[in-house]
């Protein structure tokens, strides 16, 4: 039997939370191992039973959603935080993505890709809801107006090409074997491209990769 993957629910409603917790206790592989009314709260229990997968509210009374993820992927950088939240606008939705979330849904999607997309965040990937894509490439579609040049010079030719892959949404796996690597090469090179850019998830190097010029997303 598969490992299950443990989520922690963090929402200010707690009949939000106990609808969530019902969905996700009807699929053999999800275990909801705790809950949190607020990010201060939600903070603490990521510490203490280190879930999978940590689904976050945006805006909540006390610490935001936004706050605690700063702190969530700064301390227990294995947990992977999905945003789950009303707010359809595009500056929460970056925002969110660049303090570290791994993905970005809107609370009015089906229940079936709810479940999809928590899989997929346990799996390493990154997602955001189908109506916040168009948002996210018109905020990522300028490219920054610093030194494009003396940024990409920070990086390795082989560097610039996974960031161009990470940029794409490519898995470690896929971009071995396109670029024929071993998969362990690609999980050492993408290592140092966080700890270049002091970035801590994926999905924070594949905006900054757009930004840059390497790139165009491919989140979904």
């Amino acid at each position: 039997m598969n490992q299950k993957i443990r989520v922690l629910l963090v929402d200010d409603h707690t009949l939000f939370r106990s609808g969530i917790r019902s969905l996700l206790q009807r699929h053999e592989d999800f275990e909801v191992v705790g809950e949190a009314g607020d990010g201060l709260e939600g903070i603490k229990r990521t510490r203490s039973l280190r879930p999978d997968v940590v689904l976050l509210d945006l805006h909540m009374s006390g610490v935001s959603g936004l706050e605690a993820v700063k702190v969530i992927v700064e301390e227990i950088p294995e947990a992977r935080v999905l945003m789950l939240t009303v707010s359809e606008d595009a500056q929460d939705l970056m925002d969110a993505l660049r303090t570290g979330a791994c993905g970005y849904l809107l609370k009015n999607i089906e229940t079936d890709t709810l479940v999809d997309a928590i899989r997929r965040a346990a799996r390493g990937e990154s997602v955001v809801s189908q109506q916040m894509t168009a948002k996210l490439i018109e905020g990522v579609r300028t490219p920054h107006k610093g030194d494009l040049p003396a940024e990409r010079d920070r990086f390795s030719p082989r560097e610039r090409d996974i960031m161009a892959s990470l940029a794409h949404g490519e898995s470690n796996k896929e971009i071995a074997r396109r670029l024929d690597l071993a998969e362990s090469t690609v999980k050492i090179h993408v290592q140092n491209i966080f700890k270049k850019l002091n970035m801590s998830s994926r999905v924070q190097v594949a905006l900054y990769a757009v930004e840059h010029g390497f790139g165009q997303p491919k989140l979904s």
